[in-house]
């Protein structure tokens, strides 16, 4: 069977299914301080499409007809890494192959008793921790505050709506559909939301949800959304730059408002970040995360689809809003 996939061509504006192909690869056997390990969950994040792409960004492309990798959680199946035993679940970048040999860097040991595996790649993974950090270190929340959130139904959008919340923040989230807009406020506890679809005019909405302006942004989309925005910002107002999801496949430079007289004008900070940025924030963030979890003052939404098969097709419902929280395949 064919057991790994590759990057088979650079993508010209929204990736297709022939962007990947599938191969037959010999995972080979541990040497000396690796380990063999075997796919249980894969993780598809909208991040993956610049990587696929030969640009310069903050991490290097893939390589064509090289496997695709993203965050995975995996069983050791063999091992001569004494920081590791045959059983372990592990979590991690990992090749998008059933079997591998991996050195073991950069893998945690995870517990399948204290959360389902699938949570290591979504609320107690790089997903909680992206919310956690952009909000904390950027955002700097205080009570009473007003925070909108768009893709609010997302992965890192519905984390960081309810640390919001916990926080005592207003939080305000922007999604696609009436169904998501009630998983934000009957799940999520937000205060309101606004159907980016069927909304006419995005700044009166945003305007009539945030009587009191915005203080704090969490930018999942970039876009017309992203602009509408700016006309409620109040002064010291905090907009974290998490994602673009909206411009991601664009073959041209999209245009936009300029933010510049905004951010003047309100003495307003406008920070993009990656989560790597803050790795030493990450003990921390993680025990508050589980913390939160355990007292039930978070939860979290998934759509997990199964079959190591349908993770190309799980990567492309990413850019038509078919999940609602974190994406997740099921090997």
């Amino acid at each position: 069977m064919n057991n790994t996939i590759l990057l088979n061509n650079r993508p010209e504006g929204k990736p297709e299914e022939s962007d990947f192909k599938f191969a037959e690869q010999e995972p080979g056997s541990p040497e000396e301080g690796e380990i063999l390990v075997e796919l249980e969950y894969v993780s598809v994040d909208p991040y993956l499409r610049g990587r696929m792409s030969d640009a310069k960004s903050y991490i290097p492309p893939f390589e064509l007809n090289k496997p695709i990798v993203s965050g995975c959680v995996a069983k050791v199946v063999e091992s001569k890494n004494e920081k590791f035993n045959i059983g372990d679940h592990v979590s991690g970048l990992m090749k998008w192959q059933l079997k591998q040999v991996h050195s073991g860097k950069g893998l945690q040991k995870v517990d399948p008793d204290q959360a389902p595996l699938s949570a290591y790649l979504g609320i107690l993974g790089l997903t909680g921790l992206t919310a956690y950090t952009g909000l904390m270190e950027i955002g700097k929340p205080e009570s009473g505050e007003t925070m909108v959130v768009s893709g609010a139904a997302g992965a890192v959008g519905s984390v960081v709506g309810q640390i919001g919340k916990i926080l005592g923040l207003r939080v305000i989230g922007i999604a696609g559909t009436d169904e998501k807009i009630d998983i934000l406020k009957d799940k999520f506890a937000f205060d309101e939301g606004i159907n980016y679809k069927t909304t006419g005019n995005m700044k009166k909405a945003i305007a009539e949800a945030c009587p009191d302006g915005v203080d704090i942004y969490f930018d999942n989309v970039g876009g017309e959304i992203s602009d509408a925005i700016l006309f409620s910002i109040n002064k010291f107002a905090r907009i974290i730059v998490c994602g673009a999801i909206s411009v991601y496949n664009e073959t041209s430079l999209p245009k936009g408002l300029s933010v510049q007289p905004f951010l003047v004008r309100n003495s307003a900070l406008m920070q993009g970040f990656i989560v790597s940025n803050y790795e030493d924030k990450f003990p921390v963030a993680i025990q508050q995360l589980a913390s939160w979890l355990q007292e039930g003052k978070l939860t979290y939404e998934e759509t997990i689809v199964e079959g190591f098969e349908n993770i190309p097709q799980a990567f492309l419902d990413l850019f038509e809003g078919k999940n609602k929280g974190k994406m997740v395949v099921k090997i």
